[in-house]
């Protein structure tokens, strides 16, 4: 019997399989970005003319006042129901349902008067609706909703 303790090698660790490995993962990632690039589709762009868009806007503004009242492109209404206001943005929009309805509201406004803006554009079958409002100290400006 061998009662003389024993040395113990010290666990190695062997870098040369883990470097192999990470240089095979670099080397298949260089080559499929490589390839990436000739496999999209060649796209050519149509050209836009930003300045006759500007000239023939599809929008339409109402205006909604602190008292109720409300204009339609600056033209005032004579009544403040949600069917008068839908006749009128019919008019507005000649049948045309791809017009985006500006809701440029007083501060004062109430909410239900907004709400039959929205309401009157939902049934006259406009969706696209954008919010005016403004920064201080600066012009109005439109958000979306």
């Amino acid at each position: 019997m061998n009662f003389r303790p024993g040395t113990r090698d010290e666990p190695e660790i062997n870098l040369i399989p883990f470097i192999d490995i990470l240089l095979v993962v670099l080397i298949f990632l260089m080559l499929t970005t490589t390839y990436s690039k000739y496999t999209q589709l060649q796209v050519n762009l149509p050209v836009a003319d930003s300045e006759a868009q500007r000239s023939a806007p599809k929008e339409v503004i109402v205006s909604v006042s602190s008292d109720g009242r409300y204009a339609i492109n600056q033209l005032l209404l004579d009544g403040s129901s949600v069917e008068s206001l839908t006749r009128a943005l019919e008019e507005a929009t000649q049948d045309t349902r791809d017009m985006v309805i500006i809701i440029s509201a007083d501060a004062a406004a109430t909410h239900q008067s907004v709400i039959n803006v929205m309401d009157a554009a939902r049934r006259a079958g406009l969706v696209q609706i954008t919010f005016a409002t403004q920064q201080s100290g600066s012009a109005p400006s439109r958000g979306k909703s």
